[in-house]
């Protein structure tokens, strides 16, 4: 034991991650506090032990009587991430440490994603992370650097020790991403070579989400660089069970699911963007009304918006119960159904009124067409080949409807007076 030599912890970079107190087995720091570091048995510590300091991911740890010339491996300044309150440290090698914590910006973070705002941008760096303490032997998991499946996948290691091999998605989720061929074979081995993977960890073992499986070729990254791929589950959630079974997958964790809130919580980021497009058309409405002998009112604008809704929020949330199997047919089908009892409703099916209603019939369920074929990129249900077979078959009905229709709709509101609707 040595009475000249202890830990001094700078408080102003430390960031309480408890790694020193939980290394510590000689009594030196208060385990009565596990995160935040407290030097109660000085006199403990063991003489030239640069253990804690070594381990401390932001160099907050110096050594009262230290004339060995060591230096904290992972010092940062007092401008750091890290200092600020940040949740994840960049060391001084290429490897972050990553807390399992969630914070109020990572929360808030998630919900402007959802609804468009910065979607583009919600992005981490590529590279190696770490999370809790991980050695040569840890498990290393595969993932995007969409920072929202990056989080999810975070927040669901509590407890574990492991490393996180992010790849360059640029920002898109892993089933998008190996569709897109981002996630792919290519950019797998090269990130493994970046971040100089071999130097950290002693096996040859990846393991890949489930739904990366389509953009990854298992044999060519073995012949490539030798490592391995198990496929992981489906859902971040039953990863701690998928390790407890000793890396094996059951067939519930293999089943993909697509649930009516999985759909919904998808819906903001094509409701949104949706109805910016439209505002050029309710534009076109009020400079129309200006001059027309027919004016546009309010069971146009609703006819429209309903269009939107009913493309982008009712057709996914109903997507099982709806016929038929393309995104597109359901969108026209449940377009038509809303469309033709908005104007029921409004009296327009009547005399005078039935060129314009056919015209609507035409126009509105192609635009809900269009935006439930565009719902087929974020389903489970759907594959790249199988979208774009759809696309071909789809797309000349839904442009030809709705070309047909808007020229019946704005000519009739142009040229033609109003028909009764009693």
């Amino acid at each position: 034991m040595a009475k000249n030599w202890y830990p001094v912890i700078d408080d102003e970079t430390c960031i309480e991650c408890g790694k020193c107190v939980s290394k510590c087995t000689h009594g030196v720091y208060d385990k009565s506090s596990p995160q935040k570091p407290v030097v109660i048995n000085p006199n403990e510590c063991i003489d030239k032990c640069h253990g804690c300091g070594n381990l401390c991911p932001t160099g907050s740890i110096t050594y009262h009587g230290d004339d060995t010339g060591w230096k904290p491996p992972n010092a940062k300044n007092k401008n750091s991430c890290c200092s600020s309150g940040g949740n994840c440290c960049e060391s001084g090698s290429t490897v972050k440490t990553v807390s399992t914590t969630l914070t109020f910006k990572d929360h808030l973070g998630a919900w402007k994603a959802r609804w468009g705002i910065g979607r583009m941008d919600y992005t981490i760096e590529p590279g190696l992370y770490a999370v809790g303490n991980p050695n040569n032997d840890s498990p290393v998991f595969v993932s995007a650097n969409y920072k929202l499946t990056f989080d999810t996948l975070r927040k669901n290691l509590v407890g574990l020790d492991c490393w996180l091999l992010i790849l360059d998605t640029k920002g898109i989720n892993v089933w998008c991403a190996a569709g897109k061929g981002t996630f792919g074979t290519d950019e797998l081995v090269n990130r493994i070579e970046s971040s100089e993977l071999s130097k950290y960890v002693s096996h040859k073992k990846l393991i890949l989400p489930q739904l990366g499986a389509t953009g990854v070729s298992a044999h060519e990254v073995k012949r490539q660089i030798g490592y391995d791929i198990n496929y992981g589950p489906v859902r971040a959630s039953d990863i701690k069970e998928y390790i407890e079974a000793g890396y094996k997958a059951t067939k519930e964790m293999r089943t993909v699911k697509f649930t009516l809130w999985d759909r919904l919580v998808l819906t903001p980021m094509e409701l949104v963007p949706a109805l910016k497009q439209s505002l050029p058309v309710f534009g076109v409405m009020l400079a129309v009304n200006i001059f027309a002998k027919r004016k546009f009112d309010k069971t146009d604008v609703a006819a429209n918006l309903g269009a939107i809704i009913t493309g982008t929020v009712l057709t996914p949330a109903m997507l099982p119960v709806i016929p038929g199997k393309a995104f597109a047919l359901k969108g026209w089908l449940l377009g038509l159904g809303f469309t033709a009892s908005l104007l029921g409703l409004s009296g327009k099916f009547k005399k005078g009124n039935r060129l314009l209603s056919a015209g609507s019939l035409l126009l509105y369920p192609a635009i809900s067409s269009y935006l439930a074929m565009n719902f087929t990129g974020s389903s489970t249900y759907t594959s790249p080949s199988g979208v774009n077979k759809e696309m071909k078959k789809a797309l000349p009905f839904i442009v030809g409807s709705a070309a047909v229709g808007a020229v019946l709709t704005l000519g009739i509101h142009l040229f033609s007076k109003r028909g009764k609707t009693k």
